[in-house]
């Protein structure tokens, strides 16, 4: 019941600070169009930053397995949308991982949850990027963990140097994919070739 209220008590402090920045803006926050734009941007804002209200552990729900299991394992293509925190505008593109078991494997669902986990924060890509590949090799131990994230960026689409058709990569290898350059560019192959 407290946990409701809190959240009652965050959307309405949220839905003033819209309706005074409609005002700041030189908007009339009162005509029909924004009447209930405020409600609609906090609930917009809860749902794009529920990744602080989640954790590993829940996500993961017990879904690691023992398995003998030492060939690569890759997910490819996760599309993610994220909040830049420098100008809380969009960022989004797609996110590829892959590990190496080391005994244990995780349901391959978890990942995109993870994903989406970290990407419902404010970010920066290359943090995010880290992030995941970080707490992959911390819960499963494998041989190695790689990450490759591919991102558009708002704010450098819609302001600043505007320029519409940049991608930023991020990635982050570890354990074998850092160390072993064979293993990091059949990673690298297998992420950009289409399997027909």
């Amino acid at each position: 019941m407290a946990k409701q209220k809190e959240k009652v008590d965050i959307s309405l402090k949220l839905e003033k600070l819209v309706y005074d920045q409609l005002k700041y803006i030189g908007e009339d926050p009162k005509r029909e169009g924004l009447m209930k734009t405020p409600h609609r941007v906090a609930k917009s804002l809860q749902f794009l930053t529920k990744g602080y209200h989640e954790d590993v552990e829940t996500i993961l729900n017990g879904a690691i397995f023992k398995e003998d299991y030492k060939e690569m394992v890759i997910v490819k293509d996760i599309d993610y949308f994220s909040m830049c925190e420098h100008h809380l505008l969009p960022f989004y593109g797609k996110i590829h991982i892959a590990y190496i078991p080391n005994g244990k494997i995780v349901g391959l669902s978890k990942i995109p949850r993870l994903v989406d986990m970290f990407a419902r924060r404010l970010q920066v890509q290359e943090r995010m990027t880290r992030q995941i590949a970080h707490t992959l090799y911390d819960v499963l131990n494998p041989e190695g963990v790689a990450v490759v994230c591919e991102g558009k960026h708002m704010c450098m689409m819609m302001r600043g140097v505007e320029k519409q058709h940049s991608l930023a990569t991020t990635s982050a290898m570890l354990g074998i994919f850092q160390n072993n350059i064979k293993t990091r560019t059949e990673f690298l192959t297998l992420i950009t070739n289409k399997l027909s």
